[in-house]
């Protein structure tokens, strides 16, 4: 697999609106999408930091702290080789994405990139 670059931030926290008022006025990300419990601002290039409400649905399971996305060319081969190596993948793949639990405990995913 090849990663071409950190493709993807995403971090569910119970301070979701602190974390979004600190990336969109202090860090000056631009917010590009906002719906309850949820912000997505665009990083320089092009690039999307995710911020989560503790009780935002679908991401029960970004419970280890922010999320790093891998791009990568071809996703679904670099899930193959996820899944030959014995790596535990978190529910079906998304169109763009597959999110995994690391050694570490932590939780990661791979993005189209």
């Amino acid at each position: 697999m090849e990663i071409t670059g950190l493709g993807w931030l995403g971090t569910r926290t119970r301070h979701a609106s602190e974390l979004a008022d600190f990336y969109g006025n202090v860090l000056g990300l631009p917010l590009t999408h906002q719906e309850e419990g949820f912000w997505v601002f665009e990083l320089p290039e092009g690039r999307n930091v995710e911020v989560f409400a503790d009780d935002h649905r679908g991401k029960g399971h970004f419970d280890t702290g922010p999320v790093a996305g891998f791009a990568v060319q071809d996703l679904p081969a670099a899930v193959a080789e996820l899944r030959a190596a014995g790596v535990e993948l978190l529910g079906e793949p998304g169109p763009t994405w597959q999110h995994f639990r690391g050694p570490d405990g932590n939780v990661y995913e791979l993005v189209t990139g």
